[in-house]
């Protein structure tokens, strides 16, 4: 089977996804370029192709609107883009780091290369950490990732983790503030790493308007019909969207939940077994499920969908997990997961 990590590092303890290769504690970027495979560069060629109009061989021309981007190290193509294409180099991707570690106590913990090349990132700590009741803990982080194949752009995004179980969470507050939690930058613009750092704020206020919504999850008791519906709601109506204020999303819960609660058996696969799954998760089979700030709580939910997307998901191999879980469908289940969770609290 292929995998997805060509190269991985990472301090500390093993990562939720059991990939990469273990390094000490503060290591400058050029360690972790080599450690994490990401000290190469992605060089490009013009698109050439053959004619049959100079004899038997042809003769060879270019297109001039694309280019080839290709690795520097193996010379293996990697993606065809536009001519007016930004690259972003997997060194550019470890240098947003360096003041960032040196003066503000920012810490690297994980950085790889994913695709070959087409993809890489690198996350760090931010050194802000909040408990919840019962000694919930989550930590911050900011993860930088981008891509050459056309599947993203290059993000900056606040992220939490719950120690308890290692569970990812991007950030994305419910006022859809870009400066508070993300920022995209095309790739028809260039990467600007002061410009996107100003953007994000690193600040504290991002970290903190986060957790006072997990603090509302936590403190909302949800009843078993009303967990049912939620999960119908993650699983099933993807059309759902946080930009749609129902001031009577609440009593929709309560309606339809009986419904959804008996349909919750009869689903076709592999949502039956996955909506069953995370129920059992959500009551006390989920890591951290006992903690009173879960436990029969809106946060519950939310900690139960991040958990089966990063933990329990179907997939071909861990990598391809990590791949979906922060760049894939796994994302945006988890994105639809908090979106459906702060509906109960508005």
């Amino acid at each position: 089977m292929a995998h997805l990590v060509e190269s991985m590092a990472y301090v500390g303890d093993v990562p939720w996804h059991q990939l990469g290769h273990a390094l000490p504690a503060h290591q400058p970027i050029e360690v972790w370029a080599d450690k994490a495979g990401m000290n190469w560069q992605i060089l490009d060629s013009p698109v050439c192709f053959m004619t049959e109009r100079a004899g038997a061989l042809g003769s060879i021309k270019t297109f001039s609107d694309q280019k080839v981007l290709y690795r520097s190290d193996t010379q293996e193509a990697l993606s065809v883009v536009s001519d007016r294409y930004q690259v972003v180099q997997p060194l550019e991707v470890l240098e947003f780091y360096r003041d960032l570690t040196e003066q503000s106590g920012f810490e690297l913990e994980t950085a790889g290369v994913l695709k070959g090349g087409k993809k890489f990132w690198a996350l760090a700590r931010t050194g802000q950490t909040t408990a919840l009741k019962g000694k919930d803990v989550s930590n911050g982080y900011i993860l930088l990732a981008t891509a050459c194949d056309g599947t993203l752009a290059t993000t900056a995004q606040f992220t939490s983790i719950r120690v308890v179980c290692n569970n990812t969470l991007a950030i994305a507050l419910r006022n859809g503030s870009t400066s508070a939690g993300v920022v995209k930058v095309p790739h028809s613009t260039r990467f600007d790493a002061e410009k996107v750092k100003q953007q994000l704020g690193i600040s504290v206020r991002a970290w903190d308007e986060h957790m006072y919504e997990m603090k509302q999850l936590s403190q909302r008791k949800v009843t078993q019909q009303e967990a049912a519906a939620y999960f119908d709601a993650v699983f099933n109506n993807t059309s759902l969207s946080i930009a749609e204020q129902d001031d009577s999303i609440i009593q929709f819960y309560r309606n339809v939940a009986n419904e959804a609660q008996n349909a919750a058996t009869n689903k076709t696969e592999p949502n039956g077994r996955a909506m069953s799954k995370v129920m059992d998760m959500f009551n006390g089979q989920g890591r951290g499920a006992e903690l009173s700030s879960a436990q029969g709580t809106a946060y519950g939910l939310l900690c139960s969908i991040t958990e089966f997307v990063d933990h329990e998901r179907r997939a071909m191999s861990n990598d391809h997990r990590l791949d979906s879980a922060w760049f894939g469908t796994g994302a945006a289940m988890k994105q639809r997961g908090l979106e459906q969770a702060l509906r109960m609290v508005v």
